[in-house]
């Protein structure tokens, strides 16, 4: 199955939903800047100004240098593709002329980045380009179509991101038996990594290790910290499988000596994260909006006497590990309305959540979920009880 050109069709179903006449992807030298749509609905690097045509009539039209041709035009994921080699200018005007759009979407948006790949310099090129026509002022934000055409996963992209979950649930599975007392978050780390690389895959983020409380749960990279008897291991990690993510959060204990169990708080407050996520999974379906969800959880960890996250309960999984688009999340200001967007059937999400316990660590989990018409599916098996070494 060819990804890109299955989301081209998807595009050209998004623009008569939205009734958008063009949308268009404006970029150069992609390996400096590249836009994120790139990846989803290009799929080659370009060099020079090239200039990306998707019409609701079905047109998708690849303007880019003389050098790029060959690339496109094997891909099959376009309808037309033209070239230029001194000046792109006229060429683009003919083709906007041409194609006659009454609206024209380009990729800005304050508050996806995903859906902001439109550099400024691009932009300041497209109005001259434009200038003395008059399409200059049919230029819209494409946010929706980014953020519609990124969530709506395909079933060849859910089944990718499915398999990226499950190798990186198994990768470390296969780590916590070579993981011991004594080692540093590096070489924790390190195994981590191995065992995804050795399945195939690669990493969809740097792996982050908290040994204990001896370092801070976040985006910190793994320390000279050594893990000891009576820590709660917490690792942050994921698996790439051909360019889609998983992002996966997981718990092992180390018990000090004649411990039999974990400690009574460490498990209550392994129970609570893990009941919030079910409870989270149960709320999540299509047209509910995010900020309704993280107060579920919220409110959940108050009533047990826990405090709040100081983050979203969950972002979407795709091509990115934080793949724009609705969040579910609180209505904070760095979040802009990514909370208020209505969720989707076929949106992926991670649930996630931690409790900070004093002389032993985060009590994080994070689970990979995707929506459907009817149920949410956990892409990966949960970790429903806390390991113990």
């Amino acid at each position: 199955m060819n990804v890109v050109k299955d989301k081209i069709q998807q595009v050209n179903r998004l623009l008569e939903e939205l009734q958008v006449d063009m949308w268009l992807v404006a970029v150069r030298e992609s390996s400096i800047m590249a836009d994120p749509v790139l990846a989803l609905v290009v799929g080659n690097d370009v060099t020079w100004q090239s200039f990306f045509f998707y019409t609701r009539k079905g047109d998708a039209v690849a303007l880019v240098g003389n050098l790029d041709e060959e690339n496109f035009k094997r891909s099959g994921c376009f309808t037309e593709v033209v070239t230029y080699t001194e000046g792109v200018r006229e060429d683009f005007r003919k083709l906007i002329a041409r194609l006659d759009p009454k609206s024209i979407a380009v990729n800005y948006s304050p508050d996806n980045p995903s859906a902001d790949g439109l550099t400024h310099g691009m932009y300041l090129t497209l109005l001259d380009y434009l200038s003395d026509t008059p399409y200059a002022d049919r230029i819209i934000s494409a946010e929706q179509i980014c953020t519609k055409l990124r969530s709506r996963k395909l079933d060849t992209e859910i089944e990718l991101v499915s398999r990226a979950a499950v190798l990186a649930d198994d990768a470390f599975k296969a780590a916590t038996e070579k993981i011991t007392p004594g080692m540093t978050e590096k070489e924790i780390a390190t195994v981590i990594d191995g065992e995804i690389a050795g399945a195939g895959a690669v990493n969809s983020f740097d792996t982050i290790v908290n040994a204990g409380e001896k370092t801070s749960p976040g985006h910190g990279s793994p320390t000279e910290a050594k893990l000891e008897a009576g820590d709660l291991l917490h690792v942050d990690f994921g698996a790439q499988v051909e360019g889609y993510c998983s992002d996966l959060q997981r718990l092992v204990y180390f018990r000090r000596p004649g411990e039999s169990t974990p400690p009574q708080n460490l498990k209550d407050a392994f129970e609570t994260v893990r009941d919030i996520i079910t409870e989270a999974a149960r709320c999540t379906q299509p047209g509910v909006r995010g900020f309704e969800i993280d107060a579920v959880a919220r409110e959940m960890l108050l009533d047990n006497g826990y405090p709040a996250y100081q983050h979203a309960l969950g972002h979407q999984l795709g091509r990115g590990v934080h793949d724009g688009g609705a969040l579910i999340g609180p209505k904070w200001e760095r979040y802009g309305r990514s909370p208020t967007i209505e969720l989707e059937a076929g949106n992926i999400f991670t649930l996630e959540l931690e409790i900070s316990l004093p002389g032993i660590g985060c009590v994080g989990l994070e689970e990979d979920v995707l929506i459907t018409q009817n149920e949410v599916r956990f892409l990966c098996p949960r970790q429903m009880e806390l390991s113990a070494k």
